[in-house]
């Protein structure tokens, strides 16, 4: 896990999203331990308790749980949770000033998909 952090967001915010985007990515799957916090805090060179407090963020949103005495595991349907919590928030945040955007540019549908990046293993 790397990270380079941002001013304007509390850094335990920062490493919650890290964390979310690598369960997201699959990266991190359903039952593997997150890194310790003393681990995170000794790679990042950052307050122990900050980790703890982005953990914690990702206890009370049901996507790790603890198990006392062994760490923090990725939850069961972890990953299904944050894709639906993520495509409503982008539907409803993100989308419309991006559609807007889009519009005043006049840019359609078929024009974003002829220049859309290839991801890999994919073929056009």
């Amino acid at each position: 896990m790397s990270m380079v952090w941002n001013d304007n967001t509390p850094i335990y915010r920062q490493l919650r999203d890290r964390v979310v985007a690598m369960i997201l990515d699959g990266v991190l799957k359903q039952g593997d331990a997150l890194p310790s916090v003393r681990q995170v805090a000794a790679d990042f060179q950052i307050n122990p308790i900050t980790v703890s407090k982005a953990y914690q963020e990702l206890v009370d949103e049901a996507l790790v749980e603890k198990r006392r005495g062994l760490g923090m595991y990725v939850t069961e349907g972890a990953r299904g949770a944050l894709l639906k919590s993520e495509r409503e928030r982008f539907l409803k945040e993100e989308w419309p000033s991006l559609f807007a955007r889009l519009e005043r540019m006049g840019i359609d549908i078929d024009t974003l998909l002829k220049h859309a990046p290839k991801l890999e293993g994919e073929s056009r």
